[in-house]
């Protein structure tokens, strides 16, 4: 290809990229989406809530215990320097530090469905609080 039929295809490669960049658009959502979508999440929250009031340890030592209502979790802080694990981490991992510390229990996997409905409800009780991660 001669550098001016190149000179040529640059211009048409830009505007070609430009018009299919201006015509993605995100997927549109019903009302019924929406309904559907919200009822699915707060079952999943209540999931957690039933979760963090009963002991998910060898001892009875529950997450309300400590953190009624998901009090003093700050999980809007998240990730940060977590001291009691002496590195950067996300909430899962503090969840994790008090099932196997406090309850006496095994930890889940980040994306086990009890963790990720714990960290649901967790983030559910503190809606409205702005982030702001690495915050202490």
């Amino acid at each position: 290809m001669s550098s001016r039929q190149l000179k040529r295809l640059i211009p048409a490669v830009v505007m070609a990229g430009l018009t299919g960049a201006l015509s993605v658009q995100a997927d549109e959502f019903t009302q019924e989406d929406l309904k559907r979508w919200e009822g699915q999440f707060m079952e999943v929250v209540k999931q957690g809530r039933d979760l963090w009031t009963h002991p998910l340890g060898t001892n009875s030592v529950s997450c309300a215990q400590c953190h009624p209502n998901a009090a003093n979790t700050h999980s809007e802080t998240y990730p940060k320097f977590q001291k009691q694990l002496g590195k950067v981490a996300l909430i899962g991992d503090m969840i994790n530090w008090c099932i196997r510390n406090p309850a006496e229990g095994q930890p889940l996997a980040l994306d086990d469905p009890k963790m990720i409905a714990i960290q649901a409800y967790i983030n559910y009780e503190r809606r409205g609080v702005p982030m702001a991660p690495g915050k202490h």
